[in-house]
């Protein structure tokens, strides 16, 4: 017999997983300073600094970071519509 209620667990779950692992990427960083340019940006790609020739070059960074957040977006759609949504995981129909 088929259990609506048992995706919702599963779902849960996966969400539980999602956040842990978010936050375990928050923690980390990386820093890459090559030819006159220093980035540091967390696991989760957050960009935390950005230096060129020696100068914090903000007006950059919020570029980046914006690019980065859109990217991030249509990477989420897609998978959404990939994995068929909610529906899908939930067994929809049946």
């Amino acid at each position: 017999m088929f259990n609506p209620f048992k995706g919702l667990g599963d779902l849960k779950n996966m969400r539980d997983q999602a956040v842990k692992m978010q936050q375990a990427l928050s923690a980390e960083t990386v820093t890459v300073d090559k030819n006159g340019v220093k980035v540091t940006m967390s696991g989760d790609q957050k960009i935390i600094e950005l230096i060129i020739d020696g100068e914090d070059n903000w007006r950059v960074r919020e570029a980046i970071a914006e690019t980065i957040k859109k990217s991030q977006e249509i990477a989420a759609k897609k998978l959404t519509e990939m994995s068929g949504g909610l529906q899908g995981l939930l067994g929809g129909g049946k």
